[in-house]
């Protein structure tokens, strides 16, 4: 199953995350949460990986609609962006909110969730 989208960029890795950042506001997301997988599995296991974050995108307005529909819907939030490298290059993805029409059975979220998925995918593009 696809759940993402994803696009190879020529930015490095520190400035995609600050691409993303930058595109995700203009799309009226913050970023909430930053995990650096990287440094967190170096940490926690003493394990090498490569550069790695995984970025907790909230679109504030968007949420509220979709809490007001669906209470449990914050076990599927806040949208996850990564940013990783690859083959030299930096990798950016972002997660369908369509799938989360799969799991939810309330129609009303299909429209959330849609409006979810082409903001960010604006954001991809911009990248």
């Amino acid at each position: 199953m696809k759940y993402g989208f994803s696009k190879m960029t020529d930015y490095s890795f520190e400035q995609a995350i600050e691409k993303v950042a930058e595109e995700l506001k203009k799309e009226g997301f913050g970023v909430l949460t930053t995990i650096d997988v990287k440094d967190t599995l170096k940490k926690k296991i003493d394990v090498d990986f490569k550069n790695y974050t995984i970025l907790g995108a909230c679109n504030p307005k968007l949420a509220h609609s979709g809490l007001q529909l669906e209470e449990e819907l914050g076990l599927l939030l806040p949208c996850n962006v990564i940013v990783y490298e690859k083959s030299g290059k930096t990798v950016v993805s972002v997660f369908d909110p369509i799938i989360m029409t799969m799991f939810i059975e309330n129609p009303e979220m299909k429209s959330i969730a849609e409006e979810v998925k082409n903001k960010l995918k604006r954001v991809l593009e911009a990248v």
